[in-house]
């Protein structure tokens, strides 16, 4: 969802070089639960009535991987993979303040974290503007949840979300089809950030098939003391020599999906860069333990590490689990830890999902 704040300005030359603004109102509005005021703005365009939106209000999930595959390496450095993705209730919060000074302004909750073109969120921005030629400014307000490194795509469904916006805010008219076009150039995981829910993802990411969406439980997610580069990950992986029985049954877990049968999708759990990242840290392994223990129908790592998850379809063990890694014994296991659930798109109109 999202909130957007207008500012109607209404301009008619009626005598030559006479220019007269009338300021229709300032108001918040949810434009897409508001069919009156959609129609509203339709009616106020056709009389010559530009809307500015002046502030946004996003939201970007971040995802899990139910089942992670390798097929190879390119030339290029990129691999090709089949994954499931799954976007999850936790999410990052931004604010698009539009504003008359050219240029990017970034601001983040976390002070490690770059406000500069390092940030994928700010690349974002530019991307847009840079293309279509945009003379005014935006100021982006990031806020975090979702781990950073952590394997859920945070800095990806970041730039997603600035994206979505700076195409709204300024009037582009991409699709999220075209916004995915571009996405994908910054990062792989970028075009299923826009799109969102349970999806087959193939190519280097960025070929996506949506999948029906899975039932409803509780996830919990744990990220362990450390951080892993991606990139080491996959190269440790491209160095090792797979077994048939190493590769996750990506087209068995589509079938349990279909199925809608949440224990034979969690029986299908796999994710090939686990041999990699959990090798290194056998504390992923044991926070997976201790997951199962307090009556996870199963758990693992999601991309390349180090966030675990877990699936509860008990709610009171679900919260159980998250009180043990939270403030029980296990505590020093995970230092950042949260109980949540799955989050699915809704069935509105392109782009309505934000």
């Amino acid at each position: 969802m999202y909130t957007i704040l207008c500012i109607m300005t209404c301009r008619h030359f009626l005598k030559k070089n006479e220019l007269i603004t009338n300021v229709l109102g300032l108001r918040e509005h949810k434009l897409r639960s508001n069919p009156l005021v959609s129609v509203e703005l339709t009616e106020l365009r056709k009389k010559g009535i530009a809307a500015m939106i002046t502030h946004l209000r996003l939201k970007a999930y971040g995802k899990i991987n139910l089942a992670l595959d390798v097929l190879g390496r390119r030339d290029n450095g990129y691999h090709d993979v089949r994954m499931i993705m799954q976007t999850v209730g936790l999410h990052d919060r931004i604010e698009l303040y539009r504003t008359k000074e050219p240029g990017i302004r970034l601001e983040t909750n976390l002070f490690y974290l770059p406000n500069n073109e390092q940030n994928l969120a700010y690349r974002a921005a530019a991307l847009l503007m840079e293309e279509f030629g945009v003379k005014e400014g935006v100021s982006i307000k990031l806020k975090k949840f979702i781990p950073v490194s952590a394997g859920m795509a945070g800095g990806s469904t970041d730039a997603a979300a600035v994206l979505f916006g700076v195409n709204k805010m300024f009037g582009l008219g991409l699709s999220i089809k075209e916004l995915m076009e571009r996405g994908v150039k910054l990062g792989a995981d970028i075009p299923y950030c826009l799109m969102r829910g349970t999806a087959l993802s193939e190519g280097i990411g960025e070929e996506l098939t949506p999948l029906p969406q899975i039932p409803q439980c509780q996830v919990l997610i744990a990220k362990p003391g450390i951080s892993v580069s991606t990139k080491v990950v996959y190269e440790s992986l491209d160095a090792m020599e797979l077994k048939q029985e190493d590769h996750p049954d990506i087209d068995g877990m589509i079938e349990a999906i279909n199925r809608q049968n949440i224990h034979e999708i969690a029986g299908k759990f796999g994710n090939v860069l686990e041999l990699v990242t959990a090798g290194k840290y056998p504390v992923i392994g044991e926070i997976e333990q201790v997951m199962k223990e307090e009556g996870a129908v199963n758990a693992m790592m999601s991309g390349s590490g180090p966030t675990v998850f877990g699936l509860f379809t008990n709610q009171t063990a679900a919260q159980a689990a998250y009180e043990e890694l939270r403030y029980g014994s296990s505590q020093d296991l995970a230092k950042q830890v949260y109980l949540t659930s799955f989050y699915n798109r809704k069935g509105h109109a392109d782009g309505e999902q934000f």
